[in-house]
């Protein structure tokens, strides 16, 4: 029975998602893209790593978690009304102008990392099936992602970002289509066992380690500033309001993930990743692990999809729109590929987490400074951005690069 409700659910969510008047409209399409970054596997992990720094404390983390992700979308909802506004006025020497290229520029080097990281992450879910030998293995995978790069690439040659949102969209909905069914599954679950299936909950635990681990894991609800830099398809209002629909949407399904997950807290602790869930999965009805490992390839394909938007967007405007759609995606391909055959990103996604940390550390910056300028909202606002952008960067100082 939970098996066929999570089928079920999981098929209706994706085919309204897909076929649904609202679907086909330019906010949900502006939606989508900030949200498909924004729930990449993160989410199947979250559980595990909470439960075993936070214990039965773990609800409360996440939410202080989703808080700190929101206060910073706060802060890039500012600067997409502000700054652009401001920065089509600057000199290209203005030193403000020099910041915002600072900013673009550690953006463009962690979104680089992180589509290389999200589709290496997918080259090993769909490598595991077949033999390929230990000493190919590396090549191999290296060779899978590049060709997704240039396919990705390939559908912007209509000159239109349209097209690369459309596969986007198609791998969003089939990811909170199996979300849905998997939430459904331990609804039951739940239902069925209103004692918690006699498992004994974890004793609530914090250390000076919680709250590093915790800024660490600000890399798992990213995604949100992919908004900031879709200026050539939608206005200020369409990207404000539907980045913060994405917050809304994705902390509604954290958040409700983990309170389902919390009769398995005790299990979740000794839990390794993906793995990990997907064996409590398997625990609620046999054969739900398989929504575990769709989702996960899902959500690596659909976050990297949004990750190359956002590092297209930000070559336009880091060219001062002299390069096009095509272009600006021809350079960030360029650049992730790089990332691809020079490193390795399992290694290097800490430097990911801390680039995106310093990222939203500098977007409070300029906010503060965008603010002073023009007098755009008072001094509690101006505040508030700063508070923001120390915590951003004491993330990107100390956070534990819980993700890798």
């Amino acid at each position: 029975m939970i098996m066929a409700v999570a089928i079920l659910m999981a098929v209706a969510i994706a085919a309204g998602l897909t076929l649904g008047k609202f679907a086909r409209s330019d906010s949900w399409r502006a939606t989508v893209t900030p949200l498909a970054s924004i729930i990449g596997s993160g989410f199947l992990i979250c559980g595990p790593l909470l439960a075993k720094e936070f214990g039965s404390l773990a609800l409360a983390a996440m939410a202080v978690l989703l808080t700190l992700s929101y206060a910073v979308g706060w802060v890039i909802r500012f600067n997409i009304v502000h700054v652009e506004n401001l920065a089509e006025t600057l000199s290209l020497n203005d030193p403000f102008a020099w910041g915002m290229r600072v900013a673009q520029g550690t953006l463009a080097i962690a979104y680089a990392v992180s589509v290389a990281y999200y589709l290496k992450l997918l080259a090993e879910f769909l490598m595991k099936p077949f033999d390929v030998p230990a000493t190919s293995h590396t090549l191999v995978a290296n060779i899978f992602v590049t060709v997704i790069i240039l396919a990705l690439t390939a559908l912007t040659f209509s000159g239109d970002i349209r097209k690369i949102e459309h596969a986007a969209h198609g791998s969003v909905s089939i990811k909170l289509g199996i979300i849905a069914g998997m939430l459904a599954a331990l609804a039951i679950w739940w239902v069925a066992h209103p004692a918690g299936g006699g498992e004994p909950m974890p004793a609530a635990k914090l250390s000076f380690h919680s709250i590093p681990m915790l800024l660490g894991l600000l890399i798992t609800v990213q995604g949100f500033e992919t908004s900031r830099y879709m200026g050539e398809s939608y206005d200020q209002a369409t990207r404000v309001r539907t980045m913060r629909w994405s917050q809304w949407i994705s902390s509604a399904i954290y958040l409700a993930f983990l309170a389902l997950l919390t009769p398995f807290l005790g299990r979740a602790q000794n839990a390794e990743g993906v793995a990990g869930i997907l064996d409590i999965m398997e625990l609620v009805a046999p054969f739900l692990g398989i929504f575990v490992l769709i989702g996960a390839v899902s959500s690596q394909l659909s976050a990297a999809i949004a990750d190359s938007i956002g590092a297209g967007g930000i070559a336009v405007e880091v060219s001062r729109k002299k390069l096009g759609v095509r272009g600006a995606f021809i350079f960030a391909a360029i650049l992730s590929i790089a990332v691809v055959w020079l490193t390795d990103p399992f290694q290097v996604i800490a430097l990911s987490s801390r680039a995106f940390a310093l990222f939203y550390a500098m977007q409070a910056g300029l906010a503060v400074w965008v603010s002073r300028r023009t007098q755009a909202g008072g001094v509690g606002r101006q505040i508030g951005f700063a508070v923001i952008g120390i915590i951003c960067v004491i993330a990107a100082a100390a956070g534990a690069p819980a993700e890798g």
